[in-house]
């Protein structure tokens, strides 16, 4: 997919259906690759961890989950991309992979939450074939799990792995496993939980006016207040620095 560069990191310009089948297209030939949903959080720590930035940069798609990021690319290059959240992206690609038969594998949070996804998607899409799910711990694993839970998932026939470990834990799991493991590997982040209904989203007036993280916030304050008030405001810095250098130097884009 084609990408524009947004302070030298590309993100993927499609439509959101353009989106879904190209990663479902990857999950049926089971191609090994990377899909980043990406947002304001990711775009900085990019730029301040150059090997984190270098992953990024490697990534196969990389979707605009943050409504800043499309309003920054609009902002700064007046190119108009809608949002591609985890939490829309998720049940979009289990309700195609429900129909097409491609097998889906779960990767992160609580065994609690797994065994709640696995309930709603029998009830939601009861065709949806599910390859396996694992819930690993808080540490890094030894090579000998690694080659278990790669094992496990080749295995399984998955074409599609969900990944929710966080930013950036999941992308460098899942850039490391890139060439190991025979699936699409796509980050939700928070997906799970919120698929389950054991977190709220913001609503939707919320999340049209690019204030989601503001409900994150209030939801957990002390986890992000850091992250939302340190990476948002640094963000906002950048975005006007480029406009100013577009504006000087228009040549230079």
């Amino acid at each position: 997919m084609n990408k524009t560069a947004l302070f030298q990191y590309g993100i993927s310009s499609a439509s959101y259906p353009e989106f879904v089948k190209a990663i479902l297209l990857l999950g049926q030939n089971r191609v090994s690759s990377t899909v980043f949903v990406a947002n304001v959080h990711m775009i900085v720590e990019s730029i301040l961890d150059p090997l984190f930035g270098r992953l990024f940069k490697e990534a196969d798609i990389v979707t605009p989950d943050g409504k800043p990021l499309c309003l920054a690319l609009h902002f700064l290059y007046g190119i108009r991309q809608e949002r591609v959240a985890g939490m829309d992206l998720m049940p979009a690609l289990l309700n195609e992979a429900s129909k097409s038969g491609v097998i889906v594998y779960f990767y992160g949070s609580t065994d609690e939450v797994l065994k709640k996804i696995r309930e709603k998607c029998a009830v939601l899409y009861p065709s949806l074939k599910i390859g396996g799910m694992y819930s690993p711990p808080f540490r890094k694993l030894t090579a000998d799990e690694d080659k278990k839970i790669i094992d496990d998932i080749n295995a399984s026939g998955a074409g599609i792995v969900l990944v929710a470990l966080g930013c950036p834990k999941q992308e460098k799991w899942m850039s490391a496993m890139k060439g190991r493991i025979s699936s699409v590997m796509v980050g939700v982040g928070g997906a799970f939980p919120v698929f389950v209904g054991t977190q709220k989203r913001a609503p939707k007036w919320m999340q049209d006016a690019s204030l989601e993280w503001l409900y994150r916030l209030v939801q957990e304050p002390r986890r992000l207040f850091k992250r939302y008030f340190v990476t948002n405001s640094l963000f906002i810095f950048m975005v006007l620095r480029e406009k100013l250098r577009l504006s000087w130097f228009p040549s230079h884009t």
